[in-house]
C-alpha cells in the first residue's frame, strides 16, 4: 500500500490545556511550553525558527481563543479542529500524544479547519455575546421577583402584560415603599391598565405582605436594575464599534457609495439594543445591502447573526455548505443497504434562524408564512419550522453573497401558486391512468 505523502513537513500542532502546551512539529517530540504570555511569545518564537506556517489546534473550552490570537498576529495560518473528527481517523493515536497526532494528520493534509470569524466580527461576538448573558440574568431575576410575589399571594404580575413595564414598575416600586392600598397602587398604573382591568388590578394587590418576601422582592428588583445598566454599557460599546467598522458615511472600505437604501423600520423588540441608526450602519457593514429587507429579520437579529457568522460569505463555497454549517439540513448515514438519519448539531448561527422561523410563521400576508404552514400539516411543526429556517438562511447568503434582493409577493400569490401546481400534477396523473380531469360545475 502507497504511503500517504507529506504536503507539509513543518506543520505543527498544539494540545491546549489550561496550564500547558503540547506542541509537536510533523510528529516530532513534543516541547511543552506554559500559558503564560512570555511562554506564548517563546512559543512563537520557536515555530518561526523552525520554519513553520501552519499549526493546527483543537477549539478546547475558552483556551484556545487568546492562543489563537498570538499565532495568527505572529503571522502563522492556524487551523481549527473538530475533534470528532481527529478521533474519526484511523490510527496509532495511543502510541503517541494528542499533539504528536494532531501534528501527523495536519502534516499529510488530513485535517479540515472549522470556520473562525475575523478579528473585527470576534470583537463584535464577545460585546454580543456578554449583552446575551446580561439578558438572560435579568430574566431570572424577574422570576425571582414574580415568585416572591406569589408567595405573599400577590398576582398583580398575572394581570398585567409584563411586571417590567412602565406600570409594572411604578407598582413594584411603591409597595417597597411602603404603600399596601390597592386603590393607590391602581392610580399608578396607565390609563388603559385603569379602564380595562380596573378590578381585577385591586383584587391582585390583596394578599400577605410577609417581611422576608418583600426583601427578596426588593434585592430581585435592584439586581434587575443592575443588568439593564449593564446591558446599556453593553449597548454604548456595541454602537461605538459598529461605527468603527461600517467607517464613515458613504464610504465602503475607503470607496465611496451612494446612499443605503433602508426597508421600512420595523418595530424594536423588547431586548432590542437601543443604538442610534441601528439598521444604517449595519447596511453600510454589510456593503450597502440592508439584510432587514428580508421577511423575520429585525435589526436586532442581523446584528446577533452578523456577530456570528460575519459579512464574508465567501468563506463558504456554496450556499448548500453554508446551510450544513448552520446546522440546518439533514444527515444521511448508509452502511451497505442500511441507510439512516444523523440527527444535525444546529449553532448558535442556525438557532437563530430557526428563531426567525418561529417568528415568521404567525404572519398572515406572507408568503413563507404559508409555506410553513403548507408544510407542518405533512410533516409537523418542527421539520417545517426547520425547512423554513433552511430557506431564510439561503435568502441571507444570497443577499450578501451576490447581492440578491427578496421581493416579497404576499400570501395570495404563495397560495395561487400551489394550486396552480397541484392541478398540474392531478391533470398528469389522470392522463397517465386514462382518465379525462373536468373542472366542478358551479351551482
Amino acid at each position: 500500500m502507497k504511503a500517504l505523502p507529506i504536503l507539509d513537513p513543518n506543520a505543527a500542532a498544539i494540545d491546549v490545556g489550561s496550564e500547558t502546551l503540547h506542541a509537536s512539529i510533523a510528529g516530532d517530540t513534543p516541547k511543552v511550553f506554559g500559558t503564560f504570555t512570555a511562554d506564548l511569545e517563546g512559543l512563537c518564537a520557536w515555530f518561526k525558527v523552525a520554519g513553520v506556517r501552519s499549526v493546527a489546534l483543537e477549539a478546547t473550552g475558552v483556551y484556545w481563543l487568546y492562543l489563537y490570537e498570538v499565532l495568527e498576529a505572529a503571522g502563522l495560518a492556524v487551523v481549527v479542529v473538530n475533534g470528532r473528527h481527529v478521533r474519526n481517523l484511523p490510527g496509532r493515536k495511543t502510541d503517541m500524544a494528542d499533539c504528536q497526532w494532531l501534528a501527523t494528520l495536519h502534516a499529510h493534509g488530513l485535517l479540515r479547519g472549522g470556520f473562525v470569524p475575523p478579528a473585527d466580527i470576534r470583537r463584535l461576538q464577545d460585546y454580543q455575546r456578554l449583552r446575551g448573558d446580561h439578558i438572560i440574568g435579568a430574566g431570572s431575576q424577574v422570576q425571582k421577583m414574580q415568585q416572591a410575589l406569589e408567595r405573599m399571594n400577590i398576582k398583580f404580575h398575572d394581570v398585567i402584560s409584563d411586571l417590567t413595564g412602565v406600570s409594572g414598575l411604578k407598582v413594584v416600586r411603591a409597595i417597597l415603599a411602603g404603600e399596601r392600598r390597592p386603590g393607590d397602587l391602581l392610580a399608578l398604573c396607565d390609563v388603559q391598565i385603569q379602564k380595562k382591568k380596573a378590578d381585577r388590578v385591586k383584587e391582585s394587590l390583596r394578599g400577605c405582605w410577609k417581611k422576608e418576601q418583600l426583601f427578596a422582592l426588593r434585592q430581585a428588583l435592584e439586581l434587575w436594575e443592575t443588568y439593564q445598566q449593564k446591558i446599556a454599557d453593553c449597548d454604548r460599546e456595541l454602537e461605538a464599534l459598529l461605527q468603527q467598522l461600517a467607517g464613515p458615511e458613504g464610504l465602503d472600505g475607503g470607496v465611496a457609495v451612494g446612499p443605503v437604501a433602508l426597508a421600512p423600520v420595523k418595530a424594536p423588540g423588547k431586548n432590542a439594543p437601543v443604538i442610534e441608526r441601528c439598521q444604517e450602519l449595519l447596511a453600510r457593514l454589510c456593503g450597502g445591502r440592508d439584510v432587514t429587507q428580508l421577511p423575520g429579520f429585525s435589526t436586532y437579529l442581523v446584528l446577533q447573526l452578523l456577530s456570528e457568522v460575519g459579512t464574508a460569505m465567501t468563506r463558504w463555497p456554496s450556499e448548500k455548505h453554508f446551510v450544513s454549517w448552520l446546522g440546518l439540513t439533514g444527515g444521511r448515514q448508509q452502511s451497505g443497504k442500511r441507510k439512516g438519519n444523523v440527527k444535525a448539531h444546529r449553532n448558535r448561527a442556525g438557532r437563530l434562524f430557526c428563531a426567525a422561523a418561529r417568528a415568521l410563521a404567525q404572519s398572515v400576508d406572507k408568503a413563507l408564512g404559508g409555506f410553513y404552514r403548507r408544510l407542518r400539516g405533512r410533516v409537523g411543526g418542527l421539520a417545517a419550522n426547520v425547512a423554513l429556517a433552511r430557506k431564510l438562511a439561503l435568502l441571507f447568503y444570497r443577499l450578501l453573497r451576490y447581492g440578491l434582493a427578496y421581493v416579497e409577493k404576499g400570501l395570495k400569490d404563495y397560495e395561487t401558486k400551489v394550486l396552480e401546481t397541484e392541478t398540474r400534477l392531478l391533470r398528469k396523473l389522470a392522463k397517465k391512468q386514462g382518465f379525462l380531469l373536468l373542472p366542478a360545475l358551479a351551482d
